[in-house]
């Protein structure tokens, strides 16, 4: 069978199906819950009975190719044995630290699908909501002890070649059957900084920028450096200031982490005035503000003080946490408007006229309607406007998007010079008496063998004076021309193209008048006719 993709949740596992860890069984409960990859179970030890609901321990449970619970995995199995936490709360004199203890772990196979799974303490709810149920902020005093119960944790897992990298208010969850204990969870992203005691070079990878949850990320993650204890630190700081105030400054650019980096550089290098300016309904915000001014002053390898962070974020009042709502006035939380909202919000609302008291005194004014953008000319006229003089409408070149009517297109042929044929480029056609004239020029223009030769050889046509004259007359009577000139202009066209071409100022050959040529011919004809008459006379005598 294919392994499934890793970024789906695993099937589920049917309740009372048994696990087997190295050393014991575990018998698995309802589902309780679910994460970016993983499922988690109420589980029991007694195998033979079913999971009872107050049950002590958890599995979380994860397809086998999955990466983020086998990283969580590492570390509780080098950093967090039970063992190990005792030793150190030992020697730090601590009461308790909030690491969950890790139980157990193993394979599991199920309908031909392999699973990876791990056992822990139960534990209740998480931070998040407790934030949500209280507006987004905790009580000053409440938010400076989870601070220093916090620094204990990442001092625990710094000192075991680990940092957390992804410190939110959703993996800090409190104990299921006591809320003083605190504990920072969801170990995924965990990442060993110090091998074997030899901390990571400063190496910038832009491949690897932005990683983490974009709100709470240090700026060396944004650089694409790999987490570090300052880099955890800062974190906690960015989340101790969203505890306290409610927002951070750039809440409203989380989708582009290029402006997320710019607002958190600017906060960090004007320490600590642009934090003290932040204020919530919790307080002041100068114990944040000194907190990460001494983050500032670390570099990337260097080993922070837990102990004077600790102090900074020392609370005037000790006592237990506090969770319920801070005092003072509530935040203005931001109202999306709907889209009728939108709509309204664009302008001013326009009051309704009220109704005259006296009903002749005026006719009734009816609400006008909004133009419609296609009506390029205007709107439609209305039955209910008055009939006024209106002056006509500057006409526009482009021709507008609505349909027009049998009127405007009439105004506008009249108004518009009409398109000349492409056979009437050089000229419009003639009337008759123009034709007899225009034969007289030619006969006076094109005399003797020169000009005859120089109409058949170029095919160019000579104006003179008279024919511009000729021309402008024609144009004067352009318009009035009959339908009857189409059919002339195309057989003019088609003589026009051929080899014989002629100017267009002439007409067809049988319309020509008689040239000198033709006169020197009948002349001949007529010599000839009165030799021939003269020999037959000469023959008839002759007999």
């Amino acid at each position: 069978m294919a392994a499934p993709r890793r970024s789906t949740l695993p099937r589920p596992l049917p309740e009372g199906f048994i696990l087997t860890d190295q050393k014991k069984k575990w018998r698995l409960g309802k589902q309780i819950g679910q994460g970016g990859f993983g499922l988690i179970y109420l589980a029991s030890r007694n195998i033979d009975q079913p999971t009872p609901e107050d049950a002590d321990y958890v599995i979380k449970v994860e397809y086998k190719e999955n990466g983020p619970l086998f990283s969580e995995l590492k570390f509780y199995q080098r950093a967090a044995k039970p063992e190990t936490m005792e030793k150190w709360k030992e020697e730090k004199k601590l009461d308790f630290l909030g690491i969950p203890t890790y139980w157990g772990s193993g394979l599991a196979e199920h309908s031909g699908l392999s699973y990876r799974f791990m056992v822990m303490d139960r534990l209740g709810t998480d931070l998040q909501k407790i934030c949500e149920a209280n507006g987004g902020c905790l009580k000053k005093t409440t938010v400076l002890q989870l601070g220093q119960r916090l620094v204990d944790v990442l001092e625990y897992i710094h000192e075991n070649e680990y940092v957390h990298a992804d410190i939110k208010a959703a993996n800090v969850m409190l104990s299921y059957k006591d809320s003083e204990e605190v504990y920072l969870v969801d170990y995924g992203l965990a990442y060993r900084y110090c091998p074997f005691g030899t901390h990571k070079e400063y190496i910038e990878n832009p491949k690897k920028g932005h990683n983490g949850t974009i709100e709470y990320t240090s700026l060396d993650a944004h650089k694409g450096l790999g987490p570090s204890r300052r880099g955890d630190l800062q974190i906690l700081g960015f989340c101790l200031l969203h505890w306290l105030c409610g927002s951070l400054p750039w809440d409203n650019v989380l989708k582009k982490p290029a402006q997320v980096q710019e607002a958190k550089t600017r906060l960090m290098d004007n320490l600590p005035d642009s934090v003290k300016r932040l204020s919530g309904r919790g307080g002041s915000t100068d114990e944040v503000a000194a907190f990460l001014l001494n983050v500032r002053t670390l570099d990337y390898q260097d080993k922070p003080d837990y102990q004077h962070l600790k102090k900074l974020l020392a609370s005037p009042v000790e006592g237990q946490l506090d969770f319920s709502m801070p005092e003072g006035p509530a935040k203005s939380a931001v109202k999306t408007p709907n889209p009728r909202e939108k709509k309204a919000a664009r302008g001013p609302s326009r009051a309704k006229p009220a109704p005259t008291e006296g009903g002749n005194e005026g006719p009734e004014r009816t609400k006008s309607k909004p133009v419609p953008a296609r009506f390029i000319r205007g709107p439609p006229p209305t039955k209910s406007q008055p009939t006024e003089e209106v002056s006509p409408p500057v006409r526009r070149t482009l021709r507008p998007r609505h349909p027009r009517t049998y009127e405007e297109d009439s105004e506008e042929e009249e108004e518009r010079p009409k398109t000349s044929h492409l056979c009437h480029v050089r000229g419009p056609p003639r009337t008759r008496t123009q034709r007899s004239s225009r034969k007289t020029n030619d006969l006076a223009v094109m005399s003797g063998k020169q000009g005859d030769q120089l109409q058949h050889q170029s095919g160019k046509h000579t104006r003179t004076q008279s024919d511009r004259k000729t021309h402008a007359d024609y144009r004067e009577g352009w318009d009035e021309r009959p339908l009857h000139h189409r059919g002339r202009c195309r057989d003019q066209e088609r003589w026009d193209c051929g080899p014989w071409r002629r100017s267009v100022h002439t007409e067809p050959r049988q319309d020509a008048a008689p040239t000198h040529t033709d006169a020197h011919r009948s002349w001949l004809y007529w010599v000839g006719f009165f030799l021939f008459l003269g020999t037959v006379l000469q023959f008839v005598e002759a007999q």
